[in-house]
Order: structure tokens, then C-alpha cells, then sequence
């Protein structure tokens, strides 16, 4: 009978070992699903974008208090969109040597680093998000990376981890924010040439029909003015004829 009580016991505890396993797992996947991530809106080559950054969590419970976010050399220039939680500062590096942006003005300095502080800490499982626009530099197949520190009332974590070649991003414990260039789309810098070429088409069209319901409009007054004088003319002969024959 001892035997049978032991080989009945034997599934229940391989069975509370496998629970506990998927436990880990799932702690670990929730874990791996918590970084600083970022999220552009295009990552067309040379297209201007919008970075949105997005933070779920505080740094082993404790609220975050500041977001510092590293800028890649390749991107000199960047608008930080104010968030009304957060005071936002932009810290600017001298460059080496002086470089030209998209209109050909001379850059003699670049933006390293924006920080996002909290007026009010972000409590932990709590997210909030933070969006800078950038011009995507012109090569293609190349990563952007954007190293993060994320500072607590307690702690910080850097999420500053780079993979290796080969290496999934997702095997890293505290991965920085990253995405890849991809071909150019035929956009122009403010927002496509096809677009414009569009708008100036919309915009001729609109001149051509107007014009044409300007002309429709003359000729239409053309007629009725024609129109209204032959009959005045009709009545003016009437007149005199009958005058003519009142005399006779």
C-alpha cells in the first residue's frame, strides 16, 4: 500500500513542477514584454519621423522620475514634444567639424541627449510615452539605436544593451531601443513630392473648373442678354407699326 501511495504521488508532484515552471516562464515573459521601447513612424531613409517612446514600469516598483534619452551622431537635430507631465531639456554637444542639415544651413552643434523629467514621479505599472521628431539619416539597412536611462526615486535601470551580431535583441536583459532604416518611399522631406505634385494637380484642376464655370457663366449671360434684346426689339417694332397704322 506504501508503494501505491508513492507512485500515486509521483504525477501530482511532476505536475506541481511543471505549474511551477510555466510560472517562470510567464514572470519571465512579462518581464522581457517591459522594456523601453520606441516606435517610429516611418523609418523610410532621409523621411522626417516621429519616435514615440513608450515606459510601462518603474525600476523594481519605485516611480520613475526621468527619462534621458541618448541620440544617435546620425541624427544631429530633434523636436521633443512637450508632454504636460514632464519638464523637457535638450542637451546639445559641439560637433568637430560643422556639418549642413537638409536646407543647407550650417550645423556647428548636435542635440546628444533630450531628458524628460516627471513633474509628478510615474507610479510603477503606470505608462506614459514621449515623442521626438527626427529626419531618418540616408542609410539604408543601418540601425538606429537609442539608449535610454531610466531613473527612479529608487534605483535607475539603463536599457543601453546592444546585440551582438547574429544575437536576438529579445535575449537581452535591458535592450535600448533600436529600429532599422529601410529604402526611401519617393517622399520628399515635408512630406512627399507625389503629394505636393498632387496638390499643385488638385490645385490646377480647381483653377481649370472655375474658369471653365466663369466662361460657362459669360456665355450663359451672352445669351440671355441676346436674348432680352431681340425681344425688346420685337416690342419696339410692334410699337411703331402699330402707330404706322393708326395714322394711316
Amino acid at each position: 500500500m506504501q508503494n501505491r501511495r508513492t507512485t500515486l504521488s509521483l504525477p501530482v508532484r511532476a505536475a506541481g513542477a511543471g505549474l511551477a515552471a510555466l510560472g517562470i516562464v510567464a514572470v519571465g515573459a512579462g518581464a522581457a514584454s517591459a522594456h523601453v521601447t520606441v516606435t517610429p513612424s516611418t523609418t523610410a531613409a532621409g523621411a522626417y519621423t516621429v519616435l514615440t517612446f513608450s515606459v510601462g514600469h518603474g525600476c523594481e516598483g519605485s516611480p520613475t522620475t526621468k527619462i534621458a534619452i541618448q541620440m544617435p551622431e546620425d541624427v544631429p537635430q530633434v523636436t521633443p514634444t512637450l508632454n504636460s507631465g514632464w519638464t523637457v531639456q535638450k542637451v546639445a554637444k559641439k560637433l568637430d567639424a560643422p556639418i549642413k542639415d537638409a536646407h543647407g544651413n550650417e550645423i556647428t552643434e548636435r542635440i546628444a541627449q533630450v531628458v524628460y523629467t516627471a513633474k509628478t514621479p510615474l507610479a510603477d505599472g503606470y505608462r506614459d510615452t514621449f515623442e521626438l521628431q527626427v529626419q531618418v539619416p540616408e542609410k539604408e539597412g543601418e540601425t538606429l539605436t537609442f539608449p535610454v536611462v531610466q531613473t527612479c526615486e529608487k534605483g535607475q535601470t539603463g536599457w543601453v544593451e546592444t546585440p551582438a551580431d547574429g544575437q536576438d535583441p529579445e535575449e537581452l536583459e535591458a535592450p535600448a531601443p533600436a529600429f532599422a532604416i529601410t529604402a526611401a518611399t519617393g517622399e520628399d522631406h515635408h512630406g512627399g513630392a507625389a503629394a505636393e505634385e498632387d496638390a499643385h494637380e488638385s490645385e490646377d484642376g480647381d483653377t481649370k473648373a472655375e474658369k471653365a464655370d466663369a466662361d460657362d457663366s459669360d456665355g450663359k449671360g451672352l445669351a440671355i442678354g441676346g436674348l432680352v434684346a431681340g425681344i425688346g426689339g420685337l416690342a419696339l417694332g410692334g410699337v411703331a407699326l402699330a402707330r404706322s397704322g393708326k395714322k394711316a
